[in-house]
């Protein structure tokens, strides 16, 4: 469904991905893990035509989407949930998921995708009219997650979503993460923590420094002393 490949990208003098290549399947979950400044965030702002590539090219669903505009991506169901939620905090949370769905008319599709967003996710029915700011950093990344499927992605990538929560809001993030996909959604998920992503994965990256060093199975992932060690906390 995506491919990426080869991709470098440069701020000014510094290399921030090199030569990176990877593959996520239809109906797949991806996993693609690695220490702060490896290039996580870059490949994904790649993929969605916000910042230059000084090499390389992009795939989706078969067509080159190398360079396209982010919200001609978003039209083709290939959306990116930022790290940092990025709410807007002075709107209400019916709002902000209205947001999310203004690609599509205002029309009963639009009520049943509210419907479902609402039905994953409870706690933000109950706060329909409350101001986006006012939530807990946890209901944030519901909204967040809630914004996103109301562009009815056919392929979600996931920037860090569990960052600055308790553990118990990041199971239940990854609890959510797994309901998303079974709703037919593909997923490709950007995390530090390793262990909760690569249970939930099929598959998995490991990017360092800019480039690809590691790929394969979650459990291949989790089983490799390599990735033990940097990332699971193992000796």
């Amino acid at each position: 469904m995506l491919e990426v490949r080869d991709l470098t990208v440069r701020y000014g003098g510094i290399t921030a991905l090199r030569d990176a290549s990877l593959e996520v399947g239809r109906g797949e979950i991806v996993a693609l893990i690695g220490a702060n400044g490896a290039g996580k965030s870059t490949l994904l702002a790649a993929v969605m035509g916000q910042v230059k590539l000084a090499q390389g090219s992009i795939l989706y669903a078969g067509d080159d989407i190398t360079g396209h505009k982010p919200h001609r991506l978003a039209r083709r169901g290939l959306v990116l949930v930022p790290e940092g939620r990025r709410v807007f905090a002075n709107l209400s949370v019916h709002e902000n998921l209205l947001l999310g769905g203004y690609a599509h008319p205002r029309d009963a599709e639009l009520d049943g995708d509210l419907e479902l967003v609402y039905e994953l996710f409870p706690r933000l029915a109950e706060r329909r009219k409350q101001t986006a700011g006012t939530l807990s950093g946890g209901e944030q990344q519901m909204l967040a997650l809630g914004r996103g499927l109301m562009s009815r992605p056919q392929l979600m990538m996931l920037d860090e979503p569990s960052l600055g929560l308790a553990p118990l809001l990041v199971m239940e993030v990854f609890g959510i993460i797994r309901r998303i996909h079974d709703q037919g959604v593909t997923v490709l998920l950007i995390e530090q923590n390793a262990a909760a992503a690569l249970q939930i994965a099929q598959r998995g990256y490991v990017l360092e420094t800019g480039r690809v060093v590691l790929s394969g199975s979650g459990r291949e992932l989790m089983a490799d002393g390599r990735v033990q060690r940097a990332y699971l906390g193992m000796e």
